[in-house]
């Protein structure tokens, strides 16, 4: 069916297995767009689909009309959720939030609950909450243990150790979270978001060891990132996995005094039009104490430093309180 269709039907309140196969299929598109479609394009679709998607649960539906139906609302309140996180609005994505755990207790869908907890620890992440990120983890693991929120949520407690400096608990999380993938096999679409797969781990992974000092694996990490992420073509497949990619390059270049290397990894990251903003100032701020580190002086240091200080002109900035 196209989207004029199912919308059709759902509003005629014509919630047979043909509509709701094609509203799966919808929203598995939606979430598989997350990487590089335009947020606002994102918002406004998800918005758009979870207002109709709330007219149909009020109607007559079979109980397992109805489950799906919440199922469906779930993944894109998810989607909502993160996006306006990316877009820096921390009060639309905690709404956003609530409201998928909500959905996901009324459906009774642990792997929904997994990803709103998972969302959490993200969100406390990015914020430097790293307690925040560890017990959000630990309460998404025991929601959603045998899922791919599940790998995600011991992936934020590896990064959140490693931030604190704990090698021992980030190789204990990262460990898990392997066993874990390689008990789920690879998803059957991993394009979409709310997934797990060997090439997002090693993202995840990169993160970790660059925050530890290990620069040799953090740069093999993170050229394995950009193989995967980049087409033959030179077209970004994962422009936001790319972009803490070259940050990952830059910070190594930094703490080797390649200076100008740095600079110019640093610039590329932020040069993509797709970006979560959250997480890359995260990153970037990093960069940025690297270089300032080496050689604050520096004309092209001075430069990098001065952007991220300056989001109007292209630099990052933080989600709003």
């Amino acid at each position: 069916m196209n989207t004029a269709e199912i919308i059709g039907r759902l509003r005629a309140s014509d919630v047979d297995r043909d509509t709701l196969d094609a509203l799966a299929l919808t929203v598995e598109r939606l979430c598989s767009q997350y990487a590089r479609m335009p947020s606002d394009y994102l918002l406004s679709e998800g918005r758009a689909w979870s207002r109709l998607l709330a007219g149909v649960r009020t109607r007559r539906l079979t109980a397992s009309q109805h489950r799906e139906v919440l199922v469906q609302s779930g993944m894109l309140a998810l989607l909502v959720g993160c996006v306006a996180y990316d877009s820096g609005s921390w009060a639309g994505a905690e709404a956003a939030r609530q409201h998928a755990l909500s959905l996901a207790s009324q459906a009774g869908h642990p792997p929904i609950a997994g990803w709103g907890h998972e969302m959490r620890a993200w969100f406390a992440l990015t914020r430097g909450d790293l307690r925040a990120v560890i017990a959000a983890a630990e309460e998404g693991i025991a929601a959603a243990p045998h899922t791919g929120a599940g790998v995600q949520l011991r992936a934020q407690q590896a990064k959140a150790w490693a931030r604190i400096g704990d090698r021992p608990e980030v190789e204990s999380a990262l460990d898990s979270g392997r066993r874990l993938l390689a008990e789920l096999g690879l998803p059957e679409n991993p394009g979409n978001h709310f997934s797990a797969d060997p090439a997002k781990w090693d993202f995840h992974s990169m993160d970790c060891y660059r925050e530890l000092g290990e620069d040799r694996l953090a740069e093999n990490l993170a050229r394995e990132v950009l193989r995967a992420g980049i087409d033959r073509d030179g077209t970004e497949r994962s422009p936001m996995r790319n972009a803490e990619a070259y940050v990952t390059l830059g910070v190594v270049a930094a703490r080797q005094g390649s200076l100008d290397e740095a600079v110019a990894f640093g610039m590329r990251a932020l040069g993509g039009d797709r970006q979560c903003l959250p997480s890359l100032s995260m990153v970037t701020e990093g960069l940025g104490a690297a270089l300032a580190q080496q050689n604050p002086r520096h004309p092209g240091v001075r430069d990098f430093l001065g952007h991220l200080r300056t989001p109007a002109s292209g630099g990052v900035r933080q989600c709003e309180p």
